[in-house]
């Protein structure tokens, strides 16, 4: 199974200057654990993730005046849709992560998380009876 059936397509994507509760309001409201930041000024694509936002937080600092900039991951690890499963998996392991961008001809056409693999990886989920 390739990335492309696995990864989530609707791509939340914020700009860098986006306060922290703003991103995890609009993280909440669509049920993602990461989302794309694009940030022209710091090298393009970027990611955020709900750690990055809870690390803030557990640190004391202010979600309503941090901005995702200051929070975002640069030196992202992107994925091909073409990868396998394995591959992703591994570059997760590999680099300690839950999410990968998946990027199709250089544009953000996804996202791919630990969860959708084992999504595809586990068999479905039955009711057990009574």
């Amino acid at each position: 199974m390739l990335v492309r059936d696995a990864m989530s397509t609707v791509v939340l994507t914020l700009g860098p200057n986006h306060t922290l509760r703003q991103a995890a309001s609009l993280m909440s409201a669509r049920r993602v654990g990461a989302a794309v930041v694009l940030d022209p000024d710091a090298g393009g694509i970027g990611i955020i993730t709900e750690r990055d936002i809870l690390n803030s937080v557990g640190l004391g600092q202010d979600p309503d005046t941090e901005r995702t900039h200051a929070h975002t991951t640069t030196d992202v690890v992107f994925a091909a849709p073409a990868w396998t499963l394995e591959e992703a998996a591994r570059a997760m392991a590999h680099g300690g992560f839950r999410h990968l961008v998946v990027l199709d001809r250089g544009e953000p056409a996804g996202i791919v998380s630990v969860r959708d693999i084992i999504r595809c990886w586990a068999p479905a989920r039955r009711e057990v009876p009574v």
